[in-house]
């Protein structure tokens, strides 16, 4: 057993895990090795050179630190129970420490998983609102941006305490979604039919209705800041860092 970041001729392997994990297409898997796969940002744990649990992560910013957000943990079904996924999350928090990071952050897919992370060190570090809301007669003025001045406006709009999500984060989250801007408020979104999913709203979310009918859609889901439902989690890798109290970008 061994845990290093992988080898390209391993990438097969990698996208198959994936799949048997969480069951994403072969477009989606596309985007996010083409736009945001790094094998510096990837550790995989393989027996006889096969990985059976793979993690990645992308870099973020957190009061000029940086911050890892591991995304897509996954162990293969035939090798689970086995304490696999915390010896490669517990070589990741070291290998992450040695690189200078601050801290990690990730977002449970389920929220069993919430007490499953506590066990290696994380608690919950920000919560978000979700609602659903139909579309209005009247439209608010909404226009499309791409990521440089998405990245420069949520800056803006970050609640306190918030993370920086730019770069690749922003780069791969375009690939996904449309990043709109109007009178007050910031979101990312995309289409599903004639419903809109809101992945982040920041700024005023009382112009929902009006977003929806700019955009055509007749109802829609929304994600802001708020207090009602755990959303990340943290895990400091340096004792004088701060936990963060938002981290609103996940790519789900």
């Amino acid at each position: 057993m061994t845990i290093d970041k992988p080898h390209k001729s391993q990438l097969p392997a990698l996208r198959a895990l994936w799949q048997e994990a969480f069951g994403d297409s072969e477009a989606f898997l596309d985007c996010f090795f083409q736009v945001a796969y790094a094998p510096d940002r990837c550790r995989c744990l393989t027996i006889d050179d096969t990985p059976v649990a793979a993690l990645y992560w992308f870099d973020c910013t957190y009061r000029g630190r940086r911050l890892a957000y591991l995304y897509a943990v996954a162990t293969a079904k035939a090798h689970r129970g086995k304490g696999l996924c915390h010896a490669l999350m517990a070589d990741t928090h070291r290998h992450l420490a040695m690189l200078g990071y601050a801290g990690t952050v990730l977002v449970p897919g389920d929220p069993t998983l919430f007490s499953f992370y506590e066990k290696m060190g994380y608690a919950v570090c920000s919560h978000v609102a979700e609602f659903a809301s139909r579309a209005a007669i009247a439209p608010v003025r909404v226009w499309e941006i791409g990521i440089d001045d998405y990245a420069a406006f949520r800056r803006q709009f970050l609640p306190e305490r918030g993370v920086l999500q730019e770069c690749e984060s922003l780069a791969f989250l375009q690939t996904q979604a449309s990043l709109y801007a109007g009178e007050g408020f910031l979101l990312a979104a995309r289409r599903e039919g004639s419903t809109l999913r809101g992945l982040e709203l920041l700024g005023d979310a009382s112009v929902v209705p009006g977003i929806l009918a700019a955009l055509g859609c007749r109802e829609g889901r929304f994600r802001t800041p708020g207090s009602d439902k755990p959303f990340a989690m943290y895990r400091s890798l340096d004792a004088a860092a701060m936990p963060p109290a938002y981290f609103g970008l996940a790519f789900d």
